[in-house]
């Protein structure tokens, strides 16, 4: 798994953050793109802010400009770019959210974005996680999008064969600027490789969207602050993450992903592992050097079976250079994991 930061860290990065956000809601009549390709905020006097690749990929998305054309626009011609975003800020005017860290412009929103807070989020899960027998922070990491906490217990814990021993654990993660929901999922750690299997969880009430009370609607820009009810209806809302974070180790759920496990033990690659690789990569579009990885990893872990094609895939994902991917390939594990039985020996099969 790959480790990130430490939690001191973590927790150092997280509180350096909280006195640096602003959230400005405007009428895009009062938004402005400079010829420097920055954003303008006239709220009284204006404030101007660097965008980042993320909140111009959705001021594009948001003024139907493709991607493609509006990085072209950037690179080769940002008076064009200017030209465009504000003819359309003016001409088809909307309240937006623009949430800013320094002087970074870091996302576009709607103004009915629930602001659900990684600050916020550790302060009300970190307690409840640590108060569990056995728990210890494996990973966790803040990077430009999401925030990710990987906890395990020692006290759950079974082999999905002889010499083969796995943990139960959860991912929490989050995101501030529109990447994602909030989720709570079940972790499972393999302590043979230290590698780290993150299990989506089907059910909505294991993720929460970023959906709540609309802004005020007002032709000027203005800063946006907590108010007292929406202070109160997140403590509830985090009251339900704590009950879902203790929920997600728990021991029968935990056993039935071992029991899974343990099928996938007796599932071998009977055609060629090359050819499975090859077959894995282009059906979950992995890039060449993960799949190049996947193949060694497999290879030399000697274990020719399902069971040994998912830990090439969460072992690969310890060396992705973004958190974030590691995170996908995470998940990609389980996927491998749950294949329908067709698609599993159409893959095991292939010559």
């Amino acid at each position: 798994m790959k480790t990130g930061r430490t939690l001191t860290e973590m927790a150092q990065a997280l509180e350096a953050q909280q006195s640096q956000k602003k959230d400005f809601v405007a009428d895009t009549r009062s938004l402005e793109m400079t010829p420097a390709g920055q954003l303008a905020i006239r709220n009284g006097s204006t404030q101007t802010f660097a965008l980042t690749p993320h909140a111009h990929r959705q001021i594009g998305e948001r003024i139907s400009i493709p991607a493609k054309y509006y990085d072209r626009m950037r690179v080769e011609a940002p008076e064009l770019l200017q030209s465009n975003v504000n003819h359309w800020f003016q001409q088809q005017p909307e309240q937006r959210m623009i949430r800013t860290l320094g002087d970074t412009a870091r996302a576009f929103l709607s103004r009915r974005y629930r602001r659900l807070d990684n600050f916020e989020l550790a302060e009300a899960v970190l307690p409840t996680l640590l108060e569990m027998q056995g728990a210890q922070v494996v990973s966790c990491e803040l990077t430009e999008t999401r925030m990710y906490l990987k906890v395990v217990s020692a006290r759950v814990q079974a082999d999905v064969k002889v010499g083969d021993p796995v943990q139960a654990g959860v991912c929490i993660s989050n995101s501030e600027i529109g990447m994602g929901s909030l989720r709570v999922e079940p972790l499972v750690y393999r302590l043979v490789c230290t590698n780290g299997m993150v299990s989506p969880d089907r059910h909505t009430r294991n993720r929460f969207t970023h959906l709540g009370r609309a802004a005020a609607d007002t032709p000027d820009a203005y800063e946006l602050f907590s108010d007292e009810t929406l202070a109160a209806d997140n403590k509830a809302f985090f009251l339900k993450v704590q009950d879902l974070v203790r929920d997600a180790v728990d021991r029968t759920k935990f056993e039935a992903l071992v029991s899974q496990m343990r099928q996938t033990t007796e599932r071998p690659i009977e055609g060629n592992p090359v050819k499975a690789v090859e077959v894995l990569s282009n059906k979950f579009k992995l890039q060449q050097s993960e799949r190049s990885d996947v193949l060694q990893h497999l290879i030399r872990g000697g274990d020719l079976t399902q069971w040994g094609l998912l830990n090439a895939v969460t072992r690969t994902a310890q060396d992705a250079p973004s958190y974030d991917r590691a995170t996908e390939l995470e998940e990609l594990g389980s996927t491998v994991m749950t294949l329908p039985p067709a698609q599993w020996k159409q893959l095991a099969s292939v010559q």
